[in-house]
């Protein structure tokens, strides 16, 4: 609806357009007989109908069909898209024959291990553009947007001191791993130096802190290096194990490019990775013995109506153990640790510390071969899901072969498309248990 007053705007201007058209030309017009003179009239008038209906018709889409287009932000600036379809762009600049791209080797150290148990995943596909997210609650204000040239739907969180938490996400076990994306917007070097997005863990499912928790502010500052800061408290431990303190770091230019966020709690370990990095490993920041039951997002000093943030892609898993171990038991793994991005079988560079583990054991034993298998949800036609989660499992295989050096003799490649699923695929969680890798020694 609020769209309307710009379509009257905009037929406003056609007709203007049109009669300061004619009457410009209309010395022209003159010299040409009455049939040349009707046609140009006709011409123009033509024009002017299929603007109107064009402009009519995006009106329409975004009053009946909300989800389809979407609110849009302006395109961000030194935006890399990472979910870019290769099918587009088979010559891409971060692409080579062998599946690794510049980004993939970059991570090829990476050493966080998602979760393989899902507890938790939204990426707001099936909340409607401007509508606060149905899985969340907030004291503060949001709504789900898109943004030009990136196809996933983000949460806006509105300058302010709101917290935004999932009511659901009731109990984490012990062992546990998170991950999200963020996307910020007219951040700059004027940015103040109290701008963070904070990351709260909590024993309290509600907008209060808590008497145990574990909270990290990850900066957004521009004109200064600020660091990463990390507070934990821990109930009846007393001040000795109370946690205060900024790790120096500088990620300044890694914020502002839609970085990965990944966090591990292992028991009483907490680590915390941006991008392929890793700023922070407290062996004993979690309380022992009591589970922390939320996960709490909150924005700090972001200026209103110019600078905003975003998060996206919102994982919660229990596990992150070592992998290797199963492998080598178990004579099988499946994970959906392993992500590509949207209708591509382009790996996700913070993809790659499962497919390290997975090199280490065929380093370790030479006997083994493995066969990777890739499944999809039900997301698109049966044969396109089919040739698309083969060709994921040789992504995953030509890794292995060109960043670890794994002989290819030693691997095959296998599709199940969505044949297989582990997951109900009528629901967003369901179709991330289903979107997964499998790894069979053979």
């Amino acid at each position: 609806m609020r769209k309307t007053p710009s379509f009257f705007k905009f037929s406003l201007s056609f007709v203007f357009l049109f009669f300061f058209a004619l009457s410009a030309n209309g010395q022209i017009l003159k010299k040409l007989g009455k049939k040349a003179e009707k046609a140009a009239e006709r011409t123009l008038e033509r024009r002017v109908e299929k603007e109107s209906e064009k402009k009519t018709d995006e009106v329409l889409d975004s009053i009946f069909e909300p989800g389809k287009k979407g609110k849009q932000k302006p395109s961000i600036p030194n935006e890399k898209n990472p979910n870019q379809d290769s099918k587009k762009n088979p010559t891409a600049e971060n692409e080579n024959p062998n599946g690794a791209s510049k980004g993939i080797k970059i991570y090829s150290k990476f050493d966080f291990v998602p979760g393989d148990k899902l507890l938790f995943f939204d990426d707001f596909s099936n909340d409607f553009i401007g509508d606060f997210p149905a899985k969340w609650n907030t004291n503060g204000s949001g709504e789900v947007i898109t943004v030009d040239n990136l196809p996933q739907r983000w949460l806006q969180m509105i300058a302010g001191y709101g917290t935004y938490y999932i009511p659901d996400l009731s109990e984490l076990p012990e062992e546990y791993t998170i991950e999200f994306d963020i996307l910020v917007d007219g951040i700059d070097n004027k940015t103040s130096s109290t701008a963070t997005l904070e990351v709260t863990l909590s024993d309290q499912n509600t907008f209060k802190g808590g008497e145990s928790y574990v909270q990290v502010n990850l900066p957004l500052c521009q004109y200064t290096a600020v660091g990463v800061r990390i507070n934990s408290k821990i109930k009846g431990a007393g001040d000795n194990a109370k946690i205060n303190n900024t790790v120096k770091a500088d990620i300044r230019a890694v914020v502002v490019n839609k970085p990965h966020i990944s966090i591990a709690v292992n028991k009483l370990r907490y680590r915390l990775w941006v991008n392929e990095k890793k700023y922070l490993d407290v062996p004993r920041a979690v309380a022992p013995n009591q589970q922390l039951k939320a996960l709490k997002f909150k924005t700090n000093g972001i200026k209103d109506g110019k600078e905003s943030v975003f998060i996206s892609n919102i994982k919660v898993a229990e596990g992150g153990l070592d992998l290797r171990r199963k492998l080598l038991s178990e004579g099988k793994v499946s994970t959906n640790g392993i992500l590509f991005d949207s209708g591509s079988a382009n790996i996700q560079p913070q993809s790659m510390g499962i497919i390290r583990q997975i090199s280490q054991v065929l380093q370790q034993d030479a006997t083994i071969n493995l066969k990777v298998v890739g499944h999809t949800d039900t997301d698109g036609p049966d044969d396109v899901n089919m040739s698309l989660s083969k060709k994921r499992a040789e992504s995953v295989m030509n890794a292995l072969i060109s960043v670890y050096n794994v002989s290819p003799e030693r691997l095959s490649a296998a599709g199940m498309g969505e044949t297989q699923p582990v997951g109900d695929n009528k629901t967003t969680d369901g179709k991330a248990k289903n979107r997964r890798v499998e790894f069979i020694k053979e």
